[in-house]
């Protein structure tokens, strides 16, 4: 199994027995499918609970009075769509409308959104919860990109996915090792584990 390469030179030897550890204690968010890759509902909002998104009732509700422009914005984003792909590739305008249509609602940041959006998009978005963030920026200005909220959230995906490229090949192998333990993973969501039980162990 390959290393994975994270920043500052950090080397994680051993990921796919990390990955299963994490998967060991934190399996519930990724037991349980999403409402369909078109529609946005309180399950989903529901289901990122289940990922420590910790929504209120009360942001809930005002997520769903947006409904109809997030679905809109979602159909817009390809659902194969993958940040494995080349950049160019990537639909990254359609990817900020998206996340501009969660602006500005109370107590809604990039953690809470993006776990409510991952299971929508699981190839393409990263759940950007504090722990991801702070690496993101701790070396790399451009994740700290000025701009309005969809901008803001697309510099950290951009960041994200030079993470991704540099370890596209191991992450594949760890991908196809948890297939054949019947964990169905995307590179992005194994990058995000990895990254969280790394962080959170030192």
């Amino acid at each position: 199994m390959s290393t994975i390469i994270l920043r500052g030179g950090v080397e994680v030897e051993n990921p796919l027995e990390l990955a299963l550890k994490f998967l060991a204690a934190y399996s519930s968010y990724d037991a349980y499918d999403s409402s369909g890759p078109a529609s946005f509902d309180e399950s989903d909002l529901r289901l990122a609970n289940r990922g420590g998104a910790r929504i209120s009732a009360a942001e809930i509700a005002a997520i769903l009075e947006r409904r109809a422009e997030i679905e809109r914005a979602l159909r817009k984003v390809d659902p194969d769509a993958s940040l494995a792909d080349a950049t160019s590739s990537i639909p990254w305008i359609p990817l900020t409308r998206l996340f501009e249509a969660f602006a500005d609602i109370r107590g809604i940041g990039f953690s809470k959104m993006t776990k409510a959006l991952h299971r929508k998009r699981p190839a393409l978005i990263p759940m950007l919860d504090s722990v991801v963030q702070a690496y993101l920026t701790s070396d790399d200005p451009r994740a700290r990109s000025p701009g309005s909220f969809g901008e803001r959230t697309t510099a950290l995906v951009r960041s994200y996915k030079r993470d991704l490229d540099r370890n596209r090949s191991a992450l594949h192998q760890i991908q196809q090792e948890l297939a054949s333990r019947t964990y169905r993973f995307t590179e992005v969501r194994i990058l995000d584990l990895l990254i969280w039980s790394l962080s959170t162990s030192t």
